[in-house]
């Protein structure tokens, strides 16, 4: 079984985004030194490689905004050098004057993240003797290494990279709903302050999840534009975006629903936190936010259509649930306020977070979210308007299915 195991894992980690970027980037070098070989005068061109290395990135978006700042560093850079080259020579001083000089200028032809790129390139070609003859040769092997990377990416498709951003999302959601899980078994306990603060901590620590989950997602942004292989890549793209939104939002909420609990439990010295009839109402509205939360998630991953529809008939089903749940929990927690009108800021508190999650969470809010963002990017590109307005006819049926089944049932 462990030789199953590891043959499992081989064969998961083949589809990470470093083994594929590792792969992509040696085969690009190879090819493009063999070509550059051919072309160029230089008994070793590996500025052919070096460029490929650089311009060949994880998605095809990247490989083309990569290639063509690659290319304009280096040509900027080459051609400063012939400048200098006309003028003085080689020394200490022309030398500062040609980086300072190539660092100005990269800042203004637009090469991004490659302005130090100008100032070597400029460096390397007034460092040898046939500056013109070096210089040009530069510049051809720097397209001979961008046009292999990019006819490689064109040519070799790179994958897309949502499953990766879907399960990072699911992921996430799954560590939320842990944390409720934990927030909901603190009910029923002593109100323990160092108890309250460690799940306090646990909701702190979803920010850097976050920062995690954010970054898969560029990357399956990145891969779904200007790929040949997925039919309505905006829609795809926003449908994660929005979502991801909505749950980094909840989880600030579940954050000040730590801070609100952690607040209570300083208040109390003995007993719990809440009477037993008011713990159970809220050990069960934790429950359907944390079914509700796993169910968004699932809907706003899910790539097949019947299985997108039975997560959002789920998520409605739940928060209809919770917000039953939530009414009784009200009721409870007026008794509580007119009992200790004291506190009564911590049991408002507690209510309007959880008032807010349901509001994140809300099928309606999320298809109109889609639909301005839909709206948006219609009027950004008009030419694109068709496929938009058809996108944005599926969401409002959706919007109008789902309330059709709420009534119903």
């Amino acid at each position: 079984m462990p030789e199953a195991s590891e043959l499992r894992d081989l064969v998961r980690r083949h589809r990470e985004p470093a083994v594929v970027q590792t792969v992509r980037s040696t085969a690009a070098a190879v090819i493009s030194y063999v070509v550059a070989l051919q072309l160029s005068s230089e008994p070793a061109p590996l500025t052919a490689p070096l460029t490929a290395l650089l311009v060949v990135q994880v998605t095809l978006y990247s490989t083309l905004t990569t290639g063509i700042r690659r290319v304009n560093s280096v040509v900027a850079g080459v051609l400063i050098a012939i400048g200098f080259s006309a003028l003085v020579g080689l020394s200490w001083w022309s030398l500062g004057l040609v980086i300072l000089a190539s660092l100005v200028i990269g800042r203004f032809v637009k090469v991004g993240e490659f302005v130090p790129e100008v100032a070597i390139s400029a460096m390397l070609v007034l460092g040898v003797t046939q500056v013109t003859a070096t210089a040009w040769d530069r510049v051809l092997e720097t397209l001979i290494g961008a046009v292999v990377g990019l006819l490689f990416n064109i040519l070799f498709v790179p994958p897309v990279w949502v499953s990766d951003a879907s399960a990072a999302i699911n992921d996430l959601a799954a560590r939320m709903r842990k944390l409720l899980a934990h927030m909901s078994e603190q009910l029923a306990e002593h109100p323990s302050v160092e108890l309250a603060a460690a799940r306090l901590h646990e909701a702190r620590r979803l920010d850097h999840d976050i920062v995690q989950v954010d970054a898969a997602l560029r990357q399956a942004e990145d891969s779904l534009r200007l790929n040949p292989r997925v039919k309505e890549p905006l829609l795809s793209r926003l449908v994660l975006r929005t979502g991801l939104d909505a749950l980094e939002i909840c989880a600030v909420i579940l954050r000040v629903i730590c801070r609100t609990l952690t607040d209570l439990a300083k208040t109390r010295t003995s007993g719990a936190l809440f009477p037993s009839t008011l713990t159970a109402n809220l050990q069960e509205l934790f429950g359907h936010l944390s079914v509700a939360i796993g169910s968004f998630a699932v809907l706003i991953t899910t790539q097949v259509q019947a299985n997108a529809e039975h997560a959002e008939q789920r998520l409605s089903a739940e928060l209809a649930a919770s917000r039953e749940c939530r009414n009784r929990v009200a009721r409870l927690l007026l008794e509580m306020v007119r009992q200790e009108p004291e506190h009564w800021q911590l049991y408002g508190a507690l209510l309007a977070e959880a008032d807010r999650i349901l509001d994140e969470l809300d099928v309606e809010k999320r298809s109109e979210r889609l639909i301005e963002e839909l709206d948006r990017h219609s009027r950004a590109r008009p030419a694109g308007r068709q496929w938009l307005d058809d996108a944005k006819r599926r969401v409002r049926h959706s919007v109008r299915r789902g309330g059709s089944e709420g009534e119903g049932g």
